[in-house]
């Protein structure tokens, strides 16, 4: 399948533009609706599937990812919440690393817990430099990580955090508002890290309609992340892939 960082610096090298589905663990205790739900992603072709959370409920983490990757022909990346996310049924893992906030477990606390299991998986490993940005209302990802977002109208702030990600040799960096935000990453903080930095931009949380996938897209990201607009409504991710393909 080639390493998935690769897919991701062609395509943007291209000019195209990337649609990841995020599937969240606990759908590994109702293994139908699963199966519907990475079908539906492959049938709209998403490029990539992302398998993680922030909190998990149940102890399914594992054979998800296996279904997953039984079911998709895409990449199967991990986006962690916890080192305990981990599984080598993925292709590769966003080895995140929380730099918009200031607690030290999550810009190098986990990694150090995670690194050997993820070497002995033989998994890929992608830096990723994780913002967390406000979303117009807390999340769970904000709580569970104890960190302030970034302000949603200081794109500034997310430029200089974008640049320090880039000197520091991470990949990619990924800006969230979480799950369940009332609005997405703005175009004008998008706009402003991408003129900022040269490394991918995926950005996830809040992106519900095609128009702002098309606005997210125009403005310079790279790989949008859609989670629950598509649980809600599954056969919404077929528009929103034609839209961010467009």
């Amino acid at each position: 399948m080639g390493n998935v960082i690769d897919l991701i610096e062609a395509a943007k090298g291209s000019g195209r533009k990337m649609l990841a589905v995020l599937i969240d663990p606990d759908f590994g205790t109702d293994e139908a609706l699963l199966e519907r739900t990475v079908q539906n992603a492959c049938m709209a072709k998403a490029d990539l599937i992302f398998v993680g959370g922030s909190l998990l409920t149940s102890t399914a983490f594992n054979r998800c990812v296996e279904l997953v990757k039984q079911w998709s022909d895409r990449p199967v990346v991990l986006f962690p919440g916890s080192p305990a996310q981990l599984s080598h049924h993925a292709d590769a893992v966003l080895f995140l690393s929380l730099i918009s906030g200031r607690n030290p477990e999550l810009l190098i606390g986990h990694h150090v817990t995670a690194a050997p299991t993820i070497r002995a998986m033989g998994i890929e490993a992608i830096p990723t430099g994780y913002m967390l940005v406000d979303g117009g209302k807390p999340t769970t990802v904000s709580y569970v990580s104890q960190t302030v977002p970034i302000p949603h109208d200081k794109p500034g702030i997310a430029a200089a955090t974008a640049i320090a990600g880039e000197l520091l040799g991470l990949r990619t960096v990924y800006m969230d508002t979480g799950s369940g935000a009332e609005q997405a990453v703005s175009p004008e903080m998008i706009e402003a890290v991408r003129k900022s930095v040269d490394l991918p931009i995926i950005i996830g949380g809040g992106i519900r309609e095609v128009a702002t996938a098309r606005s997210l897209c125009e403005a310079g990201a790279d790989v949008l992340v859609v989670g629950t607009a598509f649980e809600k409504d599954p056969e919404h991710i077929f528009a929103m892939s034609e839209a961010v393909h467009a």
